[in-house]
């Protein structure tokens, strides 16, 4: 599943250069990832790195965006070939 910034980012500024797919950018008010492009590291890294560098701990899966490891791969492929 793609990942979920909630409103209680304090914008650290911490995830936004973590980011592997430039799935975060900042939104109206706070962060936010673009659940087209976040493929939570998969191809990348062992564990999402946004989630590793949050100091408040505000990142989440997305319960609207629940994808396997199997699309998240196939996702990783689409976007990088």
């Amino acid at each position: 599943m793609a990942l979920l910034i909630t409103d209680q980012c304090i914008n650290c500024d911490m995830c936004d250069p973590e980011c592997p797919n430039t799935a975060i950018t900042f939104g109206a008010e706070i962060y936010e990832i673009d659940p087209d492009l976040c493929t939570e590291c998969e191809g990348f890294y062992d564990k999402p790195t946004c989630v590793a560098v949050c100091p408040i701990d505000c990142i989440i899966p997305d319960p609207e965006h629940v994808e396997t490891p199997e699309q998240l791969t196939a996702k990783f492929i689409k976007l990088h070939g």
